[in-house]
């Protein structure tokens, strides 16, 4: 067993506070923020030693070598017995989102369908849209697994409409926290071989698996050499503000990840490379520490919701540090609001209800698209003082509802 510290114990309501990123500067002082997916946790030694080294050398120039993507092979060999990321099948991008609006535009053509599994991570929808490619939904079950029935019924839709089809996988799912096992995955595959579908697949979430689950990656699935995977240290080292990301070719890819332009791969910092880098090949002792930091906090939001919203339907995530919290049976807003494109700070009634009665900011279901009306996402990685603090006063905002 690890016996780091937990990192999500490391720091101070005080000391967030003086944070300047999108978390803590969204809402006045007095709210909790446990929305949007950054992580309550101070910078892994390994990253840190490697940026300040950076910073002290002068080396901020431009990006070169092939050292991350090295270091996220022998990193998915080591946790996942993976040794599928070939350098030469590799591509840098500036973020995982902006490599998916780049893969999209390898293998699809403005008005072709790109396939989803609603509710899931709300970018999806905006970055898709943007680029004039039209979304497609395949609803999660009510289990929030993947539905292979409603999933080839989609494919089928989407191909019937005309010209190519994109599946974007997230994996693990973001919001549920599923993670996708590897016998779901060969069936989304042999289905998108049937059905001449590509996959491209957000896997930012892969180095966040909680126990009692296993990451699979998808290109390593039979039948999922034409497919392309998206990874990066962004969620599982807390780097967000330090963008670079890998965009991966299966065997079959390689050739359409070749004519990627030079210049996307501009677009990455080479500090934000440096950091990923060290996280993946330095960086994994802390990683260790974090997931058992998630796993008893995901024991104790279980624990709290019994105690304080007891009509709140909660299954536990499996991965990532995202709870998926069914409101529905508080009746603050009607099951059929249309989701879709939305900025991810909007808020429908449930979220705009915790935010100004208990002043704890959550993500508001409804813009994860279709089924995400009257649901929250709660971000756990924080502290438990924190965590406790927040959900208590979920509870009694409830209880205080006329």
């Amino acid at each position: 067993m690890d016996t780091s510290p937990n990192p999500l114990e490391a720091m101070s309501l005080d000391q967030l506070r003086r944070r300047t990123s999108m978390k803590w500067r969204a809402h006045p002082e007095d709210v909790l923020p446990l929305w949007v997916a950054e992580m309550d946790v101070p910078v892994a030694p390994a990253v840190a030693r490697a940026v300040h080294e950076a910073i002290d050398l002068g080396d901020t120039g431009y990006p070169a070598g092939t050292g991350y993507a090295e270091a996220l092979g022998a990193f998915a060999a080591r946790r996942w017995q993976w040794d599928g990321i070939a350098v030469e099948r590799t591509a840098l991008v500036p973020d995982v989102m902006l490599g998916v609006v780049e893969l999209l535009r390898l293998v699809t053509d403005p008005g072709d369908a790109v396939v989803v599994n609603a509710p899931v991570y709300a970018p999806f929808y905006a970055f898709v849209s943007h680029d004039a490619r039209r979304v497609v939904e395949a609803p999660l079950g009510e289990d929030l697994r993947i539905d292979p029935e409603v999933l080839e019924a989609t494919f089928r839709r989407a191909r019937a409409g005309g010209g190519k089809v994109v599946y974007l996988l997230s994996n693990p799912h973001n919001p549920t926290g599923t993670v996708h096992t590897g016998r779901e995955l060969a069936a989304v595959a042999e289905l998108a071989r049937r059905h001449g579908v590509r996959v491209v697949a957000d896997e930012i979430h892969a180095p966040l698996v909680l126990p009692g689950a296993r990451f699979t990656p998808y290109l390593s699935v039979p039948g999922a050499e034409d497919a392309f995977a998206l990874m990066s240290a962004s969620k599982g080292w807390n780097l967000a503000g330090l963008k670079a990301a890998l965009a991966i070719a299966g065997r079959e890819a390689a050739a359409d990840l070749q004519r990627m332009p030079e210049e996307v791969g501009h677009g990455p910092s080479h500090l934000g490379i440096i950091a990923h880098t060290a996280a993946f090949a330095a960086g994994e002792e802390w990683l260790d520490a974090l997931l058992q930091g998630l796993d008893a906090n995901r024991a104790l939001l279980g624990d709290l919701l019994a105690q304080h919203l007891p009509d709140v339907r909660y299954t536990p995530p499996q991965g990532t540090y995202l709870a998926w919290l069914d409101c529905r049976a508080l009746g603050l807003e009607p099951a059929d609001r249309p989701g879709g494109i939305a900025v991810v700070s909007d808020m429908a009634a449930t979220a705009r209800m915790f935010l100004d009665r208990a002043r704890v900011a959550l993500s508001s279901g409804h813009v994860f698209g279709t089924g995400g009306a009257g649901h929250v996402r709660l971000n756990f990685a924080t502290s438990q003082e924190n965590l406790t603090e927040a959900v208590t006063r979920m509870g009694q905002a409830v209880r205080d509802l006329p």
